[in-house]
């Protein structure tokens, strides 16, 4: 059975990179296929008819004929280009954060449509909510689980007992807290207090961000979390996301003219 010439999918555009005078290569997250590339050619001229319609952090219906190196774009239109998120300048470097870390657990040609998924909804989510924060924690917290990577919250990772309901230290290199009896020579390890520990196993079991959302949870517990999942991540993909300073700028920006 031969392979057809040109298949329909849909996608998010995760990543652009210029190519030539004209052309861009567009990195593409979709259900069916998972993370695609494919050129998009002449999409920088002004009188291109892809112009507009490939946008970074967009939903695409696209068209694309395959190549001998590269796959190339045929056709495409936005199904959701995601307005009140790339207008606004703090949930943007929130996008392009949740775009760079599906680009990072992700391999092309590799199918896993509940993280595609988790992608469209959570940039749903992006465009209306008042704790982003928490949000990213939470697609954090589910592309993990998603990835192969779910850390374990509820027993010590190395003796498998049931954890108290106390302080407690998450160790990387194991994916999952360690209980007193087993710190001693652990690596990777990052302190986790016991109200954190609530937090975090809230949304890890509820799919229900509203839910998530509803509870009140001070600054000082979402910054735990964030050093806490974003050296897991940072330890899972062995570097750093540049987007993350990016994001950090911005978000400081504004608390700093808040408190003007």
């Amino acid at each position: 059975m031969s392979i057809p010439k040109t298949y329909k999918t849909e996608g998010v555009v995760i990543r652009q990179m210029v190519l030539g005078e004209a052309d861009r290569i567009i990195t593409l997250y979709t259900p069916d296929a998972g993370k695609l590339r494919a050129v998009a050619k002449g999409v920088r001229r002004q009188k291109s008819k892809l112009r507009g319609q490939l946008e970074l952090l967009s939903r695409v219906s696209v068209s694309i004929s395959r190549g001998r190196n590269l796959d190339v774009v045929a056709e495409s239109q936005t199904i959701d280009a995601f307005r009140s998120v790339t207008e606004d300048l703090e949930r943007l470097t929130r996008g392009l954060y949740l775009a760079e870390l599906t680009d990072g657990f992700t391999v092309e040609h590799s199918s896993n449509s509940p993280v595609y998924d988790l992608l469209v909804e959570t940039f749903g989510m992006l465009a209306a909510t008042e704790q982003p924060d928490l949000l990213l924690r939470r697609f954090e917290l589910k592309l993990l689980g998603h990835s192969g990577f779910d850390p374990e919250l509820y027993s010590c990772v190395d003796c498998r007992t049931d954890l108290e309901q106390q302080d407690h230290l998450f160790s990387c290199a194991k994916g999952g807290v360690v209980c007193p009896e087993c710190r001693t020579g652990a690596e990777s390890l990052v302190q986790v207090s016991v109200s954190a520990m609530k937090v975090i196993r809230l949304i890890q079991r509820q799919p229900d961000f509203e839910k998530v959302a509803a509870v009140r949870v001070s600054p000082g517990i979402l910054a735990e979390l964030e050093r806490l999942l974003r050296t897991y991540i940072r330890y899972v993909l062995e570097r750093g996301l540049r987007t993350t300073a990016f994001m950090d700028l911005v978000s400081s920006g504004r608390s700093a003219v808040g408190r003007g």
